[in-house]
């Protein structure tokens, strides 16, 4: 592949409006180029035939063929990185996580009509959204491109701004912080299922769109051991629970005596993201210092790396997901580069590590 060569994207939608509406989106971006459009399983898969695309962006809900079925398919005969395009609301939002479960590496939410800043918005979660699927599980590597005509990426300094440390250096109670983008819900799963009933109180920001969070919280809820539910602002962070950043707003750890809860507030993308890892992980270190672990996973992009270089510096120990079993190892990377990192490890180790770091007085 040359440096120059674009990632090529098939949409298959049902919808002609739909279809043509993310066709500007992705095109927009200088580095994906639409291949085809499809409006069932059936033309995608004649297209496919003739060429095969680097991502496929796929609804869920179409006539003929559905498509769980259809990723069913391709994952068995000739697996290609495949983003959801769904509206997420009501079932959707179950057969989105299904979709999760049997190989699909993102979910986004369907292009809609709103303000001149939700649709920017909008276009800068799609157009990332197939970047990173053309990244996963590494079976394709990507040139790193010039940066695209948006925004100036925020940092957290945008939601909480730097200042003193208000953690209680004597306290003895540990919070563990994670944060995961594109393969992190697997990931995730992995890891909260290995957790012990009494597991240090948990926080986590995944990269999702919001009204799918609830329900993957749920899904979680029903498989591990300790509970598992989506963030309320002002929950309390306690033993044997882990909250899931709501979609779509940034998610902070604080501390009130010697409690520890969360607030969750609006405000604009950092690192191209809200919820941020960034602003968790600085929370972190500004309200729980020396007394949290840090876990970075699976994803695209350097989200949540100068978060982790805040944990570390603030005294906290920081672990990292290693490169192989990563889906992409980009923000791991990031972090490490930083060397912000106290420890990779492969998925399999990561619960028991951060158990034994709990544990530790």
């Amino acid at each position: 592949m040359t440096p120059s060569r674009r990632i090529r994207a098939l949409i298959v939608d049902d919808s002609a409006t739909v279809r043509q509406t993310l066709k500007e989106v992705l095109e927009s971006d200088p580095q994906i180029e639409v291949m085809a459009v499809a409006p069932d399983p059936y033309v995608a898969v004649e297209r496919i035939r003739q060429e095969v695309p680097d991502v496929i962006t796929l609804d869920v809900e179409m006539p003929r063929m559905d498509g769980l079925t259809f990723l069913d398919k391709i994952m068995a005969q000739h697996p290609i990185p495949v983003v959801i395009c769904s509206s997420l609301t009501g079932p959707g939002s179950d057969t989105a996580l299904a979709a999760l479960e049997k190989g699909a590496v993102e979910i986004i939410n369907k292009p809609r009509l709103g303000t001149r800043e939700f649709l920017e918005e909008s276009r800068v979660r799609i157009c990332d959204a197939v970047k990173s699927a053309a990244h996963a599980r590494l079976r394709r590597t990507r040139p790193a491109a010039g940066a695209l005509p948006v925004r100036p990426k925020l940092t957290a300094d945008a939601v909480l701004a730097r200042g003193q440390t208000h953690a209680m250096i004597q306290t003895t109670e540990k919070v563990i912080v994670m944060g995961a983008s594109t393969g992190g819900t697997e990931a995730l799963r992995d890891v909260l299922e290995a957790m012990p009933l009494d597991a240090p109180g948990i926080v986590v920001v995944q990269h999702m769109p919001e009204q799918f969070t609830a329900r993957f919280a749920e899904r979680l809820d029903s498989i591990c051991r300790i509970t598992v539910k989506e963030a309320a602002d002002n929950d309390s962070v306690i033993r044997g629970q882990a909250l899931i950043a709501p979609g779509n707003r940034h998610l902070l750890l604080k501390r009130s005596g010697a409690r520890y809860y969360v607030e969750i507030r609006d405000g604009p993308l950092v690192s191209r993201h809200r919820p941020s890892v960034d602003v968790l992980f600085r929370s972190a270190a500004r309200y729980a210092g020396r007394n949290s672990i840090g876990v970075i996973m699976t994803g695209m992009g350097d989200d949540g790396a100068k978060g982790m270089l805040e944990m570390k510096e603030a005294g906290a120990h920081t672990l990292a997901q290693d490169e192989a079993t990563c889906v992409v190892f980009g923000m791991p990377a990031e972090a490490i580069k930083l060397s912000a990192v106290d420890r990779v490890l492969p998925l399999s180790s990561i619960a028991s590590e951060v158990v034994r770091l709990g544990n530790r007085t």
